[in-house]
C-alpha cells in the first residue's frame, strides 16, 4: 500500500511516520497492491487531528478522529476505517483482496461487529430556483439543517452548502 504523508501546523517525526507506516501496512490484508492512503495531520489549537483516507478500485474509507496527540489517534482510526470495510465488505467483496473477509480473524476486533441497517424514515421535495451562494449562506444560516442543496445560478449545476466543524462553510458542486 502507498502511503503520503500531509500536515498542517504539525511536523510528522520520522518515528510517527515509522509508526503509522507500520499499522496503516496491516490494513494491505484487505486491498491489492493498487491501495493508496493518505495521512493528514493537522494541529488546531490544542487539540491533534488525524484524517486517514484509503482508495483501492474504485472504493473509499475515511477516518477523522481528534485527541490529545497522533499516537492515540492513529489507534482510534484504524478501527474506523476496519468496520467500514467490513460492514461493506459483502458487497464490494470483489474488489477486496480475496478471502481477506472470510476467515474473520480481524485487526482491530475480536469478533465481526454489529451492524444496524439506518431506514429512511423522512422524504422531502422541494424545488431547486437559481440562487447565488451569498444566498444560500443566507438561506443555511435561517435553516435548521447543517447543509443547504441549491442550484447554482452561475455554474447551473447542484451544489451542496455544508457547516464544516471548524465553523466555516464548504461548497460541494455536483457534475453529472
Amino acid at each position: 500500500m502507498k502511503i503520503e504523508f500531509n500536515s498542517k501546523n504539525y511536523t510528522i517525526s520520522d518515528k510517527l511516520k515509522d509508526i503509522i507506516e507500520k499499522k496503516v501496512g496491516k490494513l494491505d490484508k484487505y486491498f491489492n497492491d493498487d491501495a493508496e492512503a493518505k495521512i493528514n495531520c493537522k494541529l488546531e489549537g490544542n487539540t491533534a487531528k488525524l484524517e486517514l483516507s484509503i482508495r483501492s478500485k474504485g472504493l473509499f474509507y475515511r477516518s477523522e478522529v481528534a485527541g490529545d496527540n497522533m499516537y492515540d489517534n492513529i489507534d482510534l482510526a484504524l478501527p474506523k476505517v476496519e468496520r467500514q470495510i467490513i460492514k461493506y465488505g459483502d458487497k464490494f467483496f470483489t474488489r477486496l483482496k480475496k478471502d481477506s473477509l472470510s476467515s474473520q480473524n480481524f485487526l482491530f476486533f475480536d469478533e465481526m461487529p454489529v451492524f444496524s441497517k439506518p431506514e429512511v424514515v423522512r422524504k422531502k421535495t422541494f424545488d431547486l430556483e437559481p440562487i447565488s451562494v451569498e444566498d444560500a449562506e443566507m438561506f443555511l444560516d435561517n435553516v435548521d439543517n447543517n447543509f443547504y442543496i441549491f442550484l447554482n445560478r452561475e455554474t447551473a449545476k447542484v451544489n451542496v452548502l455544508y457547516r464544516r466543524n471548524d465553523g466555516n462553510l464548504g461548497l460541494i458542486e455536483c457534475n453529472y
